[in-house]
């Protein structure tokens, strides 16, 4: 990927459908040359319209769309080079598989020698050439998938669309099928741009996520970044799981500030925003980075006392339940063989710990 190689521009778009509420709005956006970027949120945050405005199947009420230097207000779906898996696949029944993988082919009016040859070249390349002859109906849903991700790449395009490509598919073959599409993006290095509501889809497969709600983006930036430094409340909530405290910062000290509990519990964390002391607040801190304490904290560490509730099991580890005064229920992450397992009681005082730079402080209750 390179940073420098602008290939879409969303400059000032917004998009309403009843001339009231905008679904999508002021969007700035640049997705470089060869990028993986996946729009992630809830539904009605905005994602799946900014793709199909970027496919042409809607239009942007203001603002403009850029691909490669031409402004795409106006251009029509068939005339933008860019291919598109949608959810259903939507493979005609009554074609074979070669057809319908040669079927953006035949629309543009290549020949048929040439046709063959890159409709061969494309089954090939998902790994499907064997069953070029049968029909849909007669594929699995991972087999449907393929092909239809062939059909969006056989006439070369310069930007390759996928709106929950993988949502109906069960979990084994979804979490493989995310390990193809990666490796297919690696080898062909076409930009791709993909839409999911499924936080581990994205940062499994990403160079960079957009993360949506409300019409906006509230933050867009690598995976690794997004988990460890989230801009704000809904994107710490949102990646990953949190635990999340309610207070208010007692002061402020550079890019940390002391945090206060209303059973008066003083936690330190990173204060992001930088907001006033006074202001009430809410804290966010990952499950695997709260520690059971055995006997005296270490220095420096925030330290929270609760009860243990219950275990959740995950196989290479648990999730141990404890419950906080004045607090929704938190959650840490326990490997398995930690004695404290062993001598688990449900009602049992447990002291937690966490290092203040893991804790990220946000404004607003």
């Amino acid at each position: 990927m390179k940073t420098d190689d602008v290939i879409v521009s969303f400059r000032g778009v917004r998009k309403t459908y009843d001339g009231e509420t905008l679904v999508v709005k002021q969007l700035d956006l640049d997705i470089y040359q060869g990028e993986f970027l996946t729009l992630l949120g809830p539904s009605g945050s905005g994602k799946t319209t900014c793709l199909m405005m970027l496919a042409g199947f809607e239009f942007p009420t203001g603002g403009e769309i850029w691909l490669d230097g031409t402004l795409l207000n106006t251009v029509p779906p068939h005339k933008r080079n860019i291919g598109m898996v949608f959810q259903n696949y939507a493979l005609f029944p009554h074609l074979t598989v070669e057809q319908n993988v040669a079927y953006p082919l035949t629309v543009r009016k290549i020949s048929a020698q040439e046709r063959a040859h890159r409709t061969n070249n494309a089954l090939k390349m998902v790994r499907m050439e064997s069953f070029a002859k049968r029909y849909p109906a007669q594929l699995s849903g991972g087999q449907q998938q393929r092909i239809a991700l062939a059909r969006a790449l056989v006439f070369e395009p310069k930007l390759v669309l996928m709106d929950e490509p993988l949502g109906a598919l069960d979990k084994q073959l979804r979490e493989h099928m995310q390990y193809e599409l990666t490796s297919l993006h690696e080898k062909l290095g076409v930009t791709f741009v993909y839409v999911t509501h499924d936080q581990g889809e994205a940062l499994t497969m990403s160079d960079r996520v957009a993360v949506f709600d409300k019409g906006i983006v509230q933050q867009l930036d690598t995976v690794d970044r997004l988990y460890e430094s989230p801009c704000n409340e809904f994107v710490a909530n949102f990646i990953g799981d949190s635990n999340r405290l309610r207070g208010t910062i007692a002061n402020v000290d550079g890019e940390y500030c002391e945090f206060r509990l209303s059973d008066g519990t003083r936690l330190t964390g990173r204060n992001i925003g930088g907001a006033r002391a006074g202001t009430p607040a809410v804290a966010c801190i990952r499950p695997e980075r709260m520690k059971l304490a055995n006997g005296l904290s270490r220095p420096g560490a925030n330290a929270l006392a609760g009860e243990a509730r219950g275990l959740i099991y995950f196989g290479d580890h648990v999730r141990m339940r404890c419950g906080l005064p004045e607090q929704d229920e938190c959650f840490v992450k326990v490997p398995l063989g930690t004695d404290a397992l062993e001598t688990f009681a449900p009602g049992a005082p447990v002291a937690l710990e966490f290092a203040p730079e893991h804790l990220r402080v946000f404004a607003g209750a």
